[in-house]
């Protein structure tokens, strides 16, 4: 089994110990791209388009809503690559 593929199922189990960059990395694999205000703000913007954007903090570790927000991603484009 690969990283990538631990870390999806990290995601499935809503892993409470979920990082940042982990999630981006997901996010940036089924074509989201991140944005941050030129500001010192903690938190990024996720968009896609035709999606709606996703805002996540940076903080360690994420709270189980964002990791909820993203495991309904995975989700959602996993039902898009079997149709």
């Amino acid at each position: 089994m690969s990283q990538f593929d631990k870390l999806l199922a990290r995601i499935r189990n809503l892993d409470k110990n979920m990082r940042f960059d982990e999630l981006r990395k997901i996010l940036e694999y089924y074509g989201y791209t991140m944005y941050g205000p030129s500001g010192g703000s903690s938190h990024k913007t996720f968009r896609k388009p035709g999606c709606v954007p996703i805002t996540i903090p940076m903080h360690e570790p994420i709270k189980r809503a964002y990791v909820e927000l993203v495991k309904a991603i995975v989700e959602s484009e996993a039902n898009d690559e079997n149709t």
